[in-house]
């Protein structure tokens, strides 16, 4: 087979992991820049042009979108699967699971656990009421378009969650407000799942003085094993969203655990590194799976 990674840098640890793998298992392993990707639209059908050349018989794509680029990434992803090629993580979950407001929706549809959740159309003088939607300070205040910990901050008192609410409004930033949920102590679960499994699972704890678990802000990460509703989060939280690979980040709370996020490009780094498990050969175990299962008249309905 021939399977494509979408990313904009070799280098990084996850790019290279999965590179490995595909050449481990056999394959012939591809790295495009779907930031330079041409996409050509005509009646002949689709077709990409990568650095002046035709980009064919690929059977498999690997997205490994930057927030960044969601719109454009996407866009070259779903060109693939019209092309035939089977996709790790289909181009609409992708675009579910970049919009935290909307994933966040579907997953209080499911009726999955999460913090309790406000959001309001910069509605002046609503501050109050908003604070008070999430059961008062101290509260979290995130921007919607954050990611790896950046824009969000944690407010301890009433009147610090009214200032910087202003200040994002002020600024038409568009923010969600959340519960601070005070028995996480910092620390946070990251479960992935490939193909309806969680494959592993690690803790990570915020460093000294900091309320953010990322291991990108300095925390720390160790493996952990889940329990019995913390793997059926994870598990539903990401057939919610339609996802077969995705990072899903939880809280251990009183009540439970409560989803925060799901990543649909999550780094393979922390988790292969805390757990010593091969991550990136369960991706690629998936994907052969999934390009045998596909039917040789490949449907192109999007």
């Amino acid at each position: 087979m021939k399977i494509a990674i979408l990313s904009r840098n070799p280098n990084l640890y996850s790019t290279r992991r999965l590179f490995e793998a595909i050449q481990k298992a056999g394959h012939e392993a591809l790295i495009v820049n779907h930031s330079i990707c041409d996409l050509i639209i005509e009646q002949e059908g689709p077709s990409i042009i990568y650095k002046g050349e035709e980009l064919k018989d690929v059977d498999a794509i690997i997205p490994r979108i930057g927030a960044s680029v969601t719109f454009y990434g996407t866009a070259v992803v779903r060109q693939f699967e019209l092309m035939g090629a089977f996709s790790a993580v289909n181009s609409q979950a992708i675009v579910r699971s970049r919009d935290k407001l909307r994933s966040l929706q579907i997953l209080s549809k499911a009726g999955l656990g999460m913090p309790k959740t406000a959001f309001t159309n910069f509605s002046k003088g609503g501050e109050k009421q908003l604070i008070e939607h999430v059961g008062g300070a101290p509260l979290i205040i995130k921007l919607l378009e954050g990611t790896q910990g950046l824009g969000v901050v944690l407010a301890e008192t009433k009147k610090a969650g009214q200032s910087v609410i202003e200040a994002f409004h002020g600024l038409r930033a568009r923010i969600i407000v959340q519960e601070f949920i005070k028995e996480a102590k910092g620390a946070d679960i990251r479960a992935f799942v490939v193909n309806g499994k969680v494959v592993g699972a690690m803790k990570r704890q915020g460093a000294e003085g900091e309320f953010r678990s990322n291991l990108h802000r300095g925390g720390k990460a160790t493996v952990i094993k889940l329990s019995r509703a913390e793997k059926q989060a994870a598990l539903g939280a990401a057939k919610a969203l339609g996802l077969d690979v995705a990072g899903v980040d939880m809280l251990q709370s009183a009540r439970g655990p409560l989803i925060l996020e799901v990543n649909s490009s999550p780094g393979l780094e922390g988790i292969e590194k805390a757990t010593g498990i091969d991550i990136a050969g369960e991706i690629i175990r998936f994907i052969e799976e999934g390009v045998r299962k596909k039917s040789p008249k490949r449907n192109t309905q999007q």
